[in-house]
């Protein structure tokens, strides 16, 4: 294509994109750094929207407090709802209370419960979503929208591939999550055979937090704790 032709601001776009090279690379730095200092932690997962006075509050509230009384400490996206209800539940125990923060433009803020020197702002959500998987022990994701089901798939995604190491996804909520579940093994196991039996096993199902605590307990009684890839 000769010069004259291309869009109008073509190479302001071109260069760009070459210097977000090193916002990303700067992002993935900061977060490498910060994040191989915590130890063992577990991700809370769920919606932004739900109000504390909603059960699903109150239980990711317990979930967390019981993790961190187990010896994980908490990941959560750090914004409002179930991930301000993960990392209140680890601040009241006195556990780790980790917040990977992203700009959003309607939902997201900083919430009150996130560690001083724990609180990571992301620009891109790729880079964010690499620290989850990166640096949690498991995942424990309860009822949200279009971004938790993001990560839950992407999760399982990871695993199935083995690009990285299998964790426990939890999923909390039988009435909010039984459905998907059985549109996973009816439709895409059984009908169109577009995933095997091992690949649903990735997934477990509960309601309470003790029953969290006992799928990722039983889990870790196999394996040692360590980063997934």
């Amino acid at each position: 294509m000769r010069n004259e032709n291309k869009p109008k601001g073509w190479n302001e776009i071109k260069t760009n994109d070459s210097w977000a090279l090193f916002k990303i690379m700067g992002e993935f730095v900061s977060g490498f750094e910060k994040l191989s200092r915590i130890g063992p932690c577990v991700s809370i997962f769920g919606s932004a929207r739900t109000k504390p006075d909603q059960k699903y509050y109150k239980l990711a509230v317990d979930i967390a407090e019981k993790i961190v009384d187990n010896g994980y400490g908490v990941i959560t996206g750090g914004g409002p709802g179930i991930m301000e209800a993960g990392n209140k539940g680890a601040h009241l125990a006195g556990g780790t209370s980790v917040g990977l923060n992203i700009d959003l433009p309607f939902e997201q803020h900083d919430n009150p419960y996130i560690d001083a020197d724990k609180s990571i702002d992301f620009d891109y959500f790729f880079v964010r979503k690499v620290m989850f998987v990166k640096y949690s022990q498991g995942f424990v994701v309860l009822p949200g929208g279009f971004g938790t089901l993001d990560e839950l798939f992407e999760a399982i995604t990871l695993i199935q591939t083995h690009k990285i190491d299998k964790f426990p996804i939890i999923l909390v909520g039988t009435d909010f999550w039984k459905d998907l579940l059985a549109w996973i093994r009816t439709t895409l196991l059984d009908s169109f055979k577009n995933i095997s039996d091992a690949d649903v096993d990735l997934i477990y199902l509960v309601d309470t937090a003790d029953e969290v605590l006992e799928v990722l307990n039983n889990f870790y009684n196999e394996y040692e704790l360590s980063p997934n890839f």
